[in-house]
């Protein structure tokens, strides 16, 4: 066996969803939301099923989604995308990452990864042959600076793999940051990987600033989206990407031996879906503002120490204020005793994690945020 999966332990988020199917939790850990989705986008990728094509669509998309992307991403962020060699459509972000990293990475060449950081992302970059650098970023605003960067980063440098939004630390980069990281980039000749799967779940106002959007990275960045969380359906698995031409011609041939392809019907109702008016994406982040709202609230009225959260579907709670440091021990007890799962944030760092931090999700209904407030209330006072 490979021992890098091999070796592997069973995840936390594994751990914490069994536990709450075991004990009837209300389950806060696990990063997807309870409402269906826009009923219209998926009555299209049924419509399509019936009425459409189901044999193999092109590799890199179907031409309208294709487009579509382009059109969309022109709109909310001002790329100008040829759909016929920089555009891409792929069975999930994650095969998006993982393809792009099978196609930059050789063997030997170094890797800057910001923790806390998706799972998925160290045993990618050692399966592709990759030697992780890390950057630690801490609560509560998780930022990082010159100094940080200039440890991570030398000659070896090869990819750097930058998820903004960020989960589960909720923050949001702009311009400034992104151009300190870019400054690295170009220095180092170093290709950024950007997972921006949260570009359209951020709230009060800001605008998501893609790392394409940063002088001089037009033509070193693959920009990585998802359906899934653009349209809170996260079933679906189709991930938007966009690269220059010599990249995507790279990283298009990793994703032809990998998935090859993804569902035409799917690919059918995100075309349509991202056409729709500005209205859906504002109505859709500003509901989820208004439950990341309703429960930050009742969490400080009950003694929760609430970070801020500036985008993704995730609030997080500093739990040193309650005399506290593991919280792994802190979840474990959390949907033990008092039937809500959450996730220990340390489980989002490779080493030297921080111990203090645990998310919740609240893309959630009113009824089961309150449900589970009235747990956490308990569990505050150690009642």
């Amino acid at each position: 066996m490979n021992p890098i999966f091999a070796d592997l332990p069973t995840t936390v988020f594994e751990v914490m969803s069994a536990l709450a199917r075991e004990t009837g939790a209300i389950n806060l850990g696990q990063g997807f939301p309870d409402d269906p989705g826009p009923e219209d986008v998926r009555r299209k990728a049924a419509e399509a099923v019936i009425d459409g094509w189901n044999q193999y669509p092109p590799m890199m998309g179907i031409p309208e989604l294709r487009q579509a992307i382009a059109t969309h991403y022109a709109h909310w962020q001002g790329l100008g995308l040829d759909p016929a060699t920089e555009v891409m459509v792929t069975s999930g972000a994650t095969e998006a990452l993982a393809g792009a990293l099978m196609a930059l990475i050789r063997a030997g060449d170094e890797v800057v990864l910001f923790q806390p950081m998706y799972d998925a992302y160290l045993p990618l970059v050692r399966r592709a042959g990759g030697i992780p650098k890390f950057v630690k970023l801490s609560p509560p605003h998780w930022d990082f600076t010159e100094e940080m960067l200039a440890e991570a980063f030398s000659p070896k440098t090869r990819v750097v793999l930058f998820n903004n939004p960020l989960n589960p630390a909720a923050s949001v980069y702009g311009t400034e940051q992104l151009a300190l990281l870019a400054k690295f980039c170009i220095a180092h000749d170093a290709v950024a990987v950007c997972d921006e799967v949260w570009e359209h779940v951020i709230f009060d106002g800001r605008r998501h600033v893609s790392m394409m959007e940063i002088p001089g990275m037009r033509e070193r960045t693959i920009k990585i989206g998802s359906a899934g969380k653009i349209f809170s359906l996260t079933g679906w698995k189709v991930g938007l990407v966009a690269a220059a031409p010599p990249i995507m011609k790279v990283i298009s041939k990793a994703h032809q031996f990998l998935t090859f392809t993804t569902p035409p019907n799917l690919q059918t109702a995100v075309a349509y879906g991202l056409g729709k008016d500005d209205a859906y994406f504002e109505d859709m982040r500003s509901a989820m503002a208004r439950s990341r709202d309703r429960f930050a609230a009742g969490l400080t009225e009950r003694g929760f120490s609430v970070l801020p959260s500036h985008g993704t579907y995730f609030l997080t709670v500093d739990i040193a204020p309650l005399g506290l440091d593991d919280d792994v021990a802190f979840c474990r007890k959390l949907v033990t005793e008092f039937g809500v799962a959450a996730i220990p944030v340390s489980a989002f760092y490779a080493e030297d994690p921080v111990t203090t931090a645990v998310r919740f999700c609240f893309a959630k209904r009113d009824e089961v945020l309150d449900g589970a407030l009235e747990r956490l209330e308990k569990a505050a006072s150690g009642r």
